[in-house]
């Protein structure tokens, strides 16, 4: 199962441009340049993070993010998470072993780069001959996600070129170029696609195609982002703590946008470690 991205990176970027006004409670939709209309996730909602594996939400709940490998939760808005940056863990579905060695961005001497913290193998997106071989992969998820019946998709580890083990080898330039290839996909099968931390490239989000955003951490005293996404997305924003420090931060958001605390391997209901709060 997936679990979530604690994060780790070289600098903050710089401020953020403009700010998007939306409508608390109101759902939004768009086309992104798409004949597909999709429908955003409905605004100050409460919220419930299960990318480590599904169970029956809460009851109040009304958006839902999910592993791709899990099935949507009936009669709710359900996010789709894709690992779409780097590869799942060695020996997992989708580890490196199962992706074309070309695909693997590589250092210096050949070896392949690996996230340290999460053991995986990073993707190379710094060609477009490379982005594409990538994302036509990674496209096969989407279609899944689709075909499932999710609403909107959320692509893990937008951030990888911030990662010191990168080195600058990716650039915040082959990330976007990267990502409008996937939320283009995404727009075209109907769903809304949300960006995945990575606050540095918030401003930037609608020329990403990237609607709206799923933040972990924000509120997190090291990082205090919380309202740089707010400036940059409005009220399209869902928080996401492990902390209570974080949460006392992110809760002063509660009045407009999706806020909850999971536990840091974001625990099924009902196993140890289990842990949800709301503001």
């Amino acid at each position: 199962m997936r679990f979530h991205r604690l994060r780790t990176r070289t600098a903050l970027g710089a401020a953020l441009a403009f700010a998007t006004a939306v409508t608390a409670g109101v759902f939004a939709t768009g086309t992104a340049n798409s004949a597909e209309p999709f429908t955003l996730p409905p605004v100050n909602a409460e919220f419930d993070y299960q990318i480590g594996g599904a169970y029956a939400p809460p009851a109040g709940v009304k958006v839902v993010s999910r592993d791709h490998s899990d099935s949507p939760a009936p009669g709710l808005y359900n996010i789709c998470y894709v690992n779409a940056f780097q590869t799942q863990r060695a020996g997992d579905t989708d580890g490196p072993e199962d992706w074309d060695p070309s695909l693997l961005l590589r250092d210096e001497a050949g070896a392949v780069i690996i996230d340290p913290d999460w053991d995986e193998a990073i993707l190379d997106i710094t060609t477009d001959a490379k982005r594409q071989g990538v994302a036509d992969k990674i496209k096969v998820r989407i279609d899944e996600c689709a075909a499932k019946g999710f609403d909107a998709l959320e692509l893990d580890n937008f951030d990888t070129y911030t990662r010191d083990v990168v080195d600058g080898r990716i650039t915040a330039s082959h990330a976007q170029t990267y990502i409008r290839l996937l939320s283009s996909h995404g727009h075209a099968k109907g769903m809304a696609v949300g960006q995945k931390n990575t606050v540095e490239l918030a401003s930037q989000h609608e020329a990403n195609g990237l609607d709206f955003a799923v933040a972990e951490e924000c509120g997190d005293p090291r990082w205090n982002e919380c309202s740089q996404y707010t400036d940059a997305f409005g009220a399209n924003a869902i928080f996401i703590e492990y902390s209570s420090a974080g949460m006392r931060n992110a809760c002063q958001y509660a009045d407009r946008v999706s806020v909850v605390r999971r536990d840091v391997e974001v625990s099924p209901a009902g196993s140890g470690g289990y842990l949800r709060e709301t503001c």
